[in-house]
């Protein structure tokens, strides 16, 4: 309760500042006028590649459970991927989203080592499609990087580094496990020894317990090379769909003259730069990077109602939307074995 606590705290204070960052000095009125001119049909259409990007990870999750042997409906696959967004998004760091994930389909009778797996597979290949990205732009497209990002180097290059640093310790964990756990049993006991944590067994057995499950995950990578690879090009595809939500916002603001790679490309940037930061959905952060580095792209006034357009319909909507699948997740994933238990234990 006190970290469920914390956290809405934590997101109430950070959407506040936000709120308070973007908006002052700004004449509200005239911004409200803006956006009520908009073309419509290009904001549905980023409202839809919201849904696709949802809908993305759901496939993934299919088609993994699947290849374990697990049956699975479409429709509750795409529950599950709702419940990862929502929580990730109002958690820091986007803690939140996999332990709720795994609660979900253990509910359905998906056994948490499975699930676990399936999850890791995700992780895996969403965080590398945005390490591919980074470093295809810092190192083969200069002229962009000088162009668009020379305001906002060193938090593109942080993020990227973060992204790096932790696709190489998903890579340890998963291939050395032997190495993981005597660095991360290392760590744990110097710690101890200068009294930043307290001794505790439990915890300690968590930890060596929890090495076993990337030991698994290691085995699924080396014998389904190919499953890996589909599932990396849908994870770009899906990455790539939600980058596409500012160049509608672009079109609905009736701009012209930016090329569409330019803008998905720094929208792209953006979450490079953001994805490992310790804030609720980049909250805050991804709003300020907006308006630095599309300066350039969105003239005339346009900047800030394409902001809060691009980032309402990109992560406002999103989380809206998985707030209300997550809703329908918990009123129905594993209420039939629910009800079958109920009547069992009434008849004993």
């Amino acid at each position: 309760m006190k970290k469920k606590i914390f956290n809405i705290v934590f997101l109430l204070l950070v959407f506040g500042l936000t709120i308070y960052s973007v908006f002052e000095g700004e004449d509200v009125k005239e911004i409200i006028e803006t956006i009520m001119t908009v073309n419509l049909w290009y904001l549905i259409l980023g409202i839809v590649s919201v849904i696709v990007f949802i809908a993305g990870e759901s496939v993934i999750i299919h088609y993994l459970l699947g290849t374990l042997s697990i049956k699975s409906n479409r429709r509750t696959c795409f529950l599950y991927s709702s419940v990862g967004f929502f929580f990730s998004a109002v958690t820091p760091s986007a803690s939140g989203g996999q332990p709720m994930q795994v609660y979900y389909m253990k509910k359905n009778n998906i056994p948490i080592p499975v699930a676990t797996i399936v999850l890791m597979v995700v992780t895996i290949t969403y965080k590398a499609v945005l390490v591919m990205i980074g470093i295809f732009v810092a190192v083969f497209q200069r002229g962009f990087v000088h162009t668009y990002l020379e305001e906002i180097l060193p938090v593109f290059y942080l993020g990227l580094v973060l992204n790096i640093i932790f696709c190489i310790g998903l890579g340890i964990l998963i291939f050395h496990p032997k190495l993981a756990k005597s660095i991360v049993l290392t760590t744990l006991t110097g710690l101890e020894r200068i009294h930043l944590l307290k001794k505790n067994e439990a915890r300690t057995e968590k930890i060596t317990n929890s090495m076993v499950q990337y030991s698994e995950t290691a085995e699924y990578l080396k014998t389904h090379k190919m499953v890996i690879f589909r599932v990396l090009v849908i994870s770009f595809f899906q990455r790539f769909s939600l980058f596409f939500v500012t160049w509608f916002v672009y079109k609905a603001l009736g701009l012209r003259g930016a090329h569409v790679y330019d803008v998905v490309m720094l929208q792209a940037m953006v979450s490079v730069s953001v994805d490992m930061l310790p804030l609720p959905g980049g909250m805050g952060i991804s709003e300020n990077l907006f308006l630095i580095i599309f300066k350039y792209i969105f003239v005339s006034g346009m900047l800030l109602p394409g902001m809060i357009l691009s980032r309402g319909i990109s992560y406002y909507v999103q989380l809206l939307l998985s707030a209300v699948m997550t809703l329908c997740a918990q009123l129905t994933i594993g209420q039939k074995q629910y009800k079958k238990e109920k009547v069992l234990s009434r008849r004993e």
